[in-house]
């Protein structure tokens, strides 16, 4: 794996501590950025699409041509890792739910310890 760090909503290469330039490397945003293996590409989602770009990494950052790879629309888009990709770069593993199945509600409770500490403490 490559020692560079990837952010997205735009995938923008982070450089070491070396204070190296920004490098942007998607051009309509993305999501969940995984390196290749080798670190010579990497992989990132925008929309319904799985994207790649060739990557060189040592020296100054060169970025390749990007390309589709796959149609992901079917499969569920994540926040932080959306998928993988395998040792050979050649096969992907992505989460697919039934439509049903997926959460539409949130709860959030405040100022459960309280609670907790009661329900513990009456054992």
């Amino acid at each position: 794996m490559s020692p560079t760090r990837v952010a997205c909503t735009t995938c923008t290469r982070l450089p070491p501590p070396a204070r190296r330039p920004r490098v942007q490397i998607s051009l309509d945003g993305g999501t969940g950025p995984v390196w290749s293996r080798d670190g010579r590409e990497l992989f990132y989602r925008v929309g319904g699409d799985l994207i790649s770009v060739d990557v060189q990494t040592t020296g100054a950052l060169v970025v390749g041509a990007r390309h589709k790879v796959l149609d992901v629309s079917e499969y569920d888009a994540g926040f932080l890792h959306e998928f993988d990709v395998s040792a050979d770069g050649k096969r992907f593993l992505l989460i697919q739910t039934d439509a049903d199945a997926r959460p539409t509600r949130l709860d959030v409770i405040l100022n459960w310890f309280g609670e907790l500490k009661r329900k513990v403490a009456a054992r």
